[in-house]
């Protein structure tokens, strides 16, 4: 066990990183954060905040010097960056991020694990598209297969007439054939230094724009019937990646059964009502995780739970939430510029607890 006073490192200084922070503090421990020059929201809740590029060898060896955990806030941190921190550190291996930061990789690994995903092709170049357009067929999606989240970098293709005038974006992609589906959700869990794992109660997720906008509780009985199932394939990614921490896989219901979608080997935005609406939040629990503390329990302390995403300028008057009725948590990031599509914070609300 880390004792209380060590010091974590989080690389990544958005919301996530912050909001970790506040859940180290309170364990005790004091937090350096790492990242490039951005609105650094996590710095806010750090003893010591480092900026600099992914590959300062020097910044880096300062960081590693500062800690005696480390762990990430976001699946897209250059390997290289975390290569270069000694071993000893790394709560987590890395082959996480390797998998998760490219779509065709993770498709092909929750397959290999008895997941299903939806049918894909991998794209290379403007011949490749117009290949996997007629395998996989239409309405579909093309994404890049390194980078891009919340929409970003994924293009709809709708008809044989869209995919003729979509010009491919000259990187690695994936085209994915749309699933019917009723919902999204999620499989949130954590597992210890020990490969104890333990889950969170899934949530329905509602999306606008391809960003994430509310997770509902209860999900609903399709949901809940593809739990079980979904969490399976969950723990097995955990248990071959030897994780640490927490992880979300997120699924598509369908009327088949759980579609593999994605996963973030890191807290996640579905997981935010956690904070108030469980017997411990994935952010303790996740520090407790990496740490070797015993894990908190994750039971769902309410009948009824929603979180819902604050964006752009609403933030602007996101205090006049705290007068609406059905008892608001509200909590903001401290970003400094309300643009549009982006997280600028996010509202919880829960009803009658359950005894």
């Amino acid at each position: 066990m880390l004792p209380a006073g060590s010091t974590i490192g989080i690389l990544g200084g958005g919301q996530l990183g912050r909001m970790m922070a506040v859940a180290a503090l309170q364990l005790g421990y004091k937090v350096v954060g790492y990242a490039p020059e951005g609105d650094n929201v996590a710095a806010d809740a750090c003893s010591d905040f480092i900026t600099a590029a992914w590959d300062d060898a020097a910044a880096l060896a300062r960081f590693a010097d500062a800690c005696d955990v480390v762990t990430w806030e976001f699946e897209n941190v250059p390997l290289a960056a975390v290569a270069a921190l000694p071993e000893r550190l790394l709560a987590c291996p890395p082959r996480a991020l390797e998998v998760a930061q490219d779509r065709l990789r993770e498709k092909a690994f929750a397959a290999g694990l008895g997941g299903s995903p939806a049918p894909y092709a991998a794209v290379e170049s403007a011949d490749e598209l117009a290949a996997a357009i007629r395998r996989v067929g239409t309405p579909g999606i093309l994404k890049t297969a390194r980078d891009g989240y919340d929409g970003k970098g994924q293009w709809r293709v709708r008809s044989g007439v869209e995919a003729g005038a979509l010009a491919f974006p000259g990187v690695t992609c994936i085209y994915e054939g749309f699933v019917t589906y009723e919902t999204e959700f999620s499989v949130i869990l954590v597992r210890g230094r020990d490969g104890t794992v333990r889950f969170w109660d899934s949530t329905a997720n509602l999306h606008e724009g391809g960003m994430l906008a509310r997770s509902v509780l209860p999900a609903g009985a399709l949901v809940e019937a593809q739990v079980p199932a979904a969490r399976e394939l969950a723990r097995k990614v955990a248990d071959a990646l030897g994780y640490v921490g927490v992880l979300t896989l997120e699924f598509f219901a369908t009327r088949e059964g759980p579609i593999f979608n994605e996963m973030a080997p890191r807290v996640h935005n579905s997981g935010h009502w956690t904070i108030e609406g469980a017997a411990t939040s994935q952010f303790e629990n996740h520090i407790r995780a990496i740490c070797g503390l015993p894990l908190g329990g994750t039971k769902t302390r309410f009948e009824a739970i929603e979180m819902r995403n604050i964006v752009g300028e609403e933030a602007l008057e996101a205090h006049k939430i705290l007068a609406e009725p059905g008892e608001p948590h509200l909590h903001l990031y401290g970003k400094r510029e309300a643009r549009e599509g982006r997280k600028m914070g996010h509202v919880t609300r829960v009803g009658h607890a359950v005894k």
